[in-house]
């Protein structure tokens, strides 16, 4: 009924019972190949399933998960996000992350600085904010010059001073503050300006400001700056009006110090005016000052009726980050309605733009001031870039003051 199998060691001669070992026979079967090899596949799985008797399974107890993968529909994509609320400016429409030092930021004709400067955010945050919130979209070019302005100085507002160039009022009346202001024509829209500052110590981060930010923002720059008028007439060439910035003494002074020339609300109307002068000599070409903190000598009587008399009878303004709010004096005034980075994460930075437009058009216009951190800049850009859109007109910051 069965076929006859072959032996399973078919040529080889079997031992019968009863019949004596051949050890030779035996040797001359282990030489076979084939049996070599089917006795070591015998010898591995004995020895692996000993194994797992003794020690257990090896992968027993690791974590394993379970993915459900599906291969998405042909023609189909996600959903995008809505941005709801035609007047605000979101951080989805940043796209921000460029490198301020990529090709087109050619710094070998920068002017001269001594040592180096870093930029560090205060709170720790990465310029141009974080990797996971924002998206990048490679390098930035270099923005064209637009209507530069008149290289300074200018003649008339300008005096030789035992120390340097001072500006002065013209005998036709003309001041600084006019010859040298960003030209502006008012389209009826809510106003809103911003002045970015701590320019001239960071070549890199100044360059960026200069040659990215649109014309009508105002820059402010460091009195202690190497090679100052450079950058203020390369800031001109730009098309932006600028600004001094004065050190005024601070509530935690001496322990915060913010340099040799500051002005100290003890001092009296001699040493301030002295002290005025070095500061507003270190270059020309700029409509006004700012001020670099100073909470105690804003608070000052004496050294702020000195400092504002001082400005007034050389036709300068003074615009303040929004600390003295409540002083007057100046040839013409203005006082920021926020800080725009006093914290520096990129949702923060939009939400007091947002607040600064919302000043404007209840008040017909709005000053903000910032640093030039990267992720300032970053934002900035883009933000003036949809003002019109949002019923407002980007102004420089000397359309914005008044006498």
């Amino acid at each position: 009924m069965f076929a006859k199998r072959q032996p399973a060691f078919a040529g080889v001669e079997a031992s019968q019972p009863g019949s004596r070992f051949n050890p030779k026979a035996l040797l001359e079967l282990v030489k076979k190949p084939w049996v070599a090899m089917s006795a070591a596949g015998v010898l591995f799985v004995g020895a692996a399933a000993t194994l797992v008797l003794v020690a257990g399974d090896p992968f027993a107890g690791a974590p394993m998960t379970r993915a459900k993968i599906e291969r998405p529909v042909a023609g189909t994509q996600l959903a995008a996000a809505q941005v709801t609320g035609a007047d605000v400016f979101t951080i989805d429409s940043l796209n921000m992350g460029q490198d301020v030092t990529a090709e087109g930021f050619d710094l070998t004709d920068a002017p001269p600085v001594q040592g180096t400067a870093v930029i560090v955010l205060p709170d720790g945050g990465m310029p141009g904010g974080s990797p996971s919130s924002v998206a990048s979209t490679g390098p930035v070019t270099r923005r064209s010059p637009a209507d530069p302005l008149p290289a300074a100085p200018l003649a008339g507002v300008v005096q030789p001073g035992p120390l340097g160039p001072l500006p002065v009022i013209a005998p036709n009346g003309q001041t600084p503050f006019a010859a040298y202001a960003r030209p502006f024509r008012s389209n009826g829209k809510p106003k809103v300006a911003l002045i970015v500052g701590g320019l001239g110590l960071n070549a890199a981060a100044t360059r960026a400001a200069i040659e990215r930010l649109p014309p009508e923002v105002t820059l402010s720059f460091v009195p202690y700056a190497e090679g100052l008028q450079g950058w203020i007439d390369l800031a001109r060439a730009n098309g932006h009006e600028v600004l001094l910035e004065i050190p005024m003494e601070p509530i935690d002074y001496p322990d915060n110090d913010p340099g040799p020339y500051t002005l100290l609300a003890s001092a009296n109307g001699q040493e301030i005016n002295r002290r005025l002068e070095w500061l507003l000599s270190r270059a020309a070409g700029y409509v006004g000052v700012t001020n670099y903190l100073g909470e105690r000598f804003v608070g000052s009587d004496s050294g702020m009726a000195a400092f504002t008399g001082a400005l007034k009878s050389r036709g300068l303004a003074f615009f303040d980050d929004g600390s003295a709010r409540n002083r007057g004096g100046a040839w013409a005034r203005a006082s920021a309605a926020t800080i725009v980075d006093q914290q520096t994460t990129p949702e923060a930075i939009v939400a007091q733009f947002n607040a600064l437009e919302a000043v404007a058009k209840a008040n017909g216009s709005a000053l903000g001031t910032g640093f030039a951190y990267p992720v300032t800049v970053d934002i900035a850009l883009r933000w003036a870039q949809g003002v019109p859109q949002r019923g407002l007109q980007l102004a420089p910051a000397s359309a914005v003051a008044r006498r």
